[in-house]
């Protein structure tokens, strides 16, 4: 990022006009230190000791024994020959051991790469064979589907649900996993005995709390291998530094941090937020994992994103600060209990992940009297770059930059900036931004573009900023249709289908004609009560009062459920590869 005083070429997103949008006191800059993240860590555990920083299921950590916890794990790692450098893989649910493992294995300079619970062999042995990790901690009931990747790990540590549960709920541990695996018949786990498997437990038990020095280079290290999907095939791994990981919780804090409208900003050591969103995505792991535990605050954490737990949850322990997904604040949105929490006391409700539906934020301010506020990030920006400031929302925007990050609009297919308010790619550049992709030296270069003497990254996504500075989100650039010679927004047509009464969810995708470029297809799902009550054509002419007539789609499908990514977005390219198939 250069300095402002540089010379820039004339374009408007350099003058940054978002600034005049920055809640009072916000700096445009601000220092980000040259610490790692396991040292950012011992120094909150340092200030903050007896407070609680875990409460899991009624269990309560506080600082000083969980820094215990890191430090003992961290010499069982150093003894079991885990150096700097190597990679480390997580497969767990959110649970206090993930949080345990993950600090502790930063201690000992490794690189981790965090594995989603719900993949199956075939992702988990794509994963740990790219990154090369030769150690994964894994929760006991996913060791079958390791075992099954048939690769010679050096250490596989495993761990129970339970472990950390308090008294009596150490035995219905199996319980809470139903939440997860509906579907799935739970193991009763026979790991044999061998050199290369351990409980994480007994490595706890058996170590004293004596970490290894090792020397980190924040900006150069890596701390993490994060895995995000490609156009096509299997994900790809995004090497985030220690510096890039710190500067991405910092500026976001930051401004989180300053004149919100709802209950004052948000303090180091006074706050309580809801962990349900996954440890092991980006956005639980930096918004929530990473920044609750710098900054002192309380994490409640919840294995799934159950609506009834979460509810209960805010009410129980006075949560002060709460971070969702679409897709859940639309599940609360539709429960009772919602109605009997006071959510005019939280200073602040984030959503991200995803594109929030208007009518989900207007429904959600009519019924609570509050406002979420939307915001936007990447895996490979080490989650968010900019989000709406409380009480100056615009709607259908996804906010301004934070601190320290810039952001432009460039033409879709040329190294050229765009003026204000023409659609384009959006790109952001800033100290947040990823080295590039694991191994993958030709896609870290298309990723990358050179324009005005800035380094940008392009992030695939299609968005204006409008002349105020707040930037507009309109579609995945893989997502867009070419029909006919027009460019198609799929988001935008599945937002006028879900206006319908009778569609629950839909869905967009293009479908390759020679004769055109692509058909439109819509999939959707309709209300449970109104099944074979909605005709093609009643949807069809839902869409021609509302979108250009090029816009109309050219298929229907019918479906009970949609597939979705496992963070709830709707997966499209599930979609197309069926259809491929």
């Amino acid at each position: 990022m250069k300095n402002d005083g540089e010379k820039k070429m004339d374009n408007i997103f350099f003058e940054r006009p978002w600034l005049k949008s920055y809640p009072d006191g916000l700096p445009p800059y601000i220092e980000i230190p040259s610490t790692s993240l396991a040292q950012a860590f011992d120094e909150a555990a340092e200030r903050w000791g007896k407070k609680t920083a875990i409460i899991f299921y009624g269990k309560k950590i506080s600082y000083r024994e969980l820094k215990d916890l890191v430090d003992r794990f961290a010499a069982a790692l150093d003894g079991l020959g885990v150096k700097k450098g190597d990679r480390v893989a997580l497969l767990l649910l959110n649970c206090p051991q993930f949080a345990i493992a993950y600090f502790a294995s930063l201690k000992v300079g490794a690189v981790l790469t965090p594995v989603s619970p719900v993949y199956v062999t075939p992702e988990i042995r794509h994963q740990l064979e790219d990154s090369q990790a030769e150690t994964i901690i894994c929760q006991d009931i996913l060791y079958d589907y390791v075992e099954r990747t048939e690769l010679k790990l050096k250490r596989i540590i495993l761990t129970g649900i339970g472990e950390y549960l308090p008294g009596l709920m150490k035995f219905v541990g199996k319980k809470i996993l139903k939440g997860v695996y509906q579907k799935m018949d739970l193991p009763v786990v026979k790991a044999e005995k061998r050199e290369n498997l351990y409980w994480f437990q007994d490595l706890i038990g058996k170590s004293q709390p004596n970490p290894p020095t090792v020397e980190i280079n924040p900006k150069e290290d890596l701390a993490l291998l994060s895995y995000t999907g490609g156009t096509t095939g299997f994900p790809k791994g995004a090497m985030l530094t220690h510096h890039n990981l710190f500067a991405g919780y910092l500026m976001c804090q930051t401004f989180w941090s300053y004149s919100f409208t709802k209950g004052g900003n948000l303090e180091d050591g006074k706050e309580t937020i809801i962990a349900y969103l996954p440890f092991y995505h980006i956005f639980g792991q930096v918004t929530i994992l990473i920044s609750g535990l710098i900054r002192g605050f309380t994490l409640v954490v919840l294995t799934t994103p159950d609506p009834d737990d979460i509810l209960t949850n805010v009410g129980k322990y006075d949560v002060t600060f709460f971070l969702g997904v679409p897709s859940v604040y639309q599940m609360l949105n539709d429960h009772e209990k919602t109605d009997r929490i006071d959510w005019r006391r939280l200073k602040l409700l984030m959503s991200g992940a995803d594109s929030l539906l208007e009518g989900t934020a207007v429904s959600w301010e009519k019924r609570t009297g509050t406002v979420i506020h939307s915001g936007y990030g990447l895996t490979e920006t080490s989650s968010g770059i900019c989000c709406n400031p409380t009480g100056r929302s615009v709607a259908g925007s996804f906010g301004i930059p934070f601190p320290n990050t810039l952001m432009a609009i460039a033409h879709p297919d040329k190294a050229e900036l765009m003026a204000a308010g023409e659609i384009g790619e959006v790109l952001v550049s800033g100290p947040q931004v990823m080295k590039g992709y694991w191994r993958r030296s030709q896609e870290t270069q298309e990723s990358f573009v050179d324009i005005g003497g800035e380094k940008w990254l392009r992030t695939g996504d299609l968005g204006k900023m409008d002349d105020e500075g707040y930037f507009h989100f309109y579609d995945r650039k893989r997502d867009m249709i070419k029909y006919k010679g027009y460019s198609v927004f799929a988001r935008e047509i599945e937002e006028v289908l879900k206006t319908h009464p009778k569609i629950k969810e839909a869905a967009v995708i293009g479908v390759p004609d020679p004769r055109v470029g692509a058909n439109i297809k819509a999939v959707v799902v309709l209300e449970p009560d109104a099944r074979r009550k909605l005709s093609e054509e009643e949807i069809l002419r839902h869409c021609r009062e509302r979108l250009a007539h090029y816009k109309i789609p050219k298929i229907i499908e019918f479906r009970g459920e949609i597939p979705k990514t496992d963070v709830g977005k709707v997966s499209r390219r599930e979609l197309r590869e069926e259809r491929e198939g």
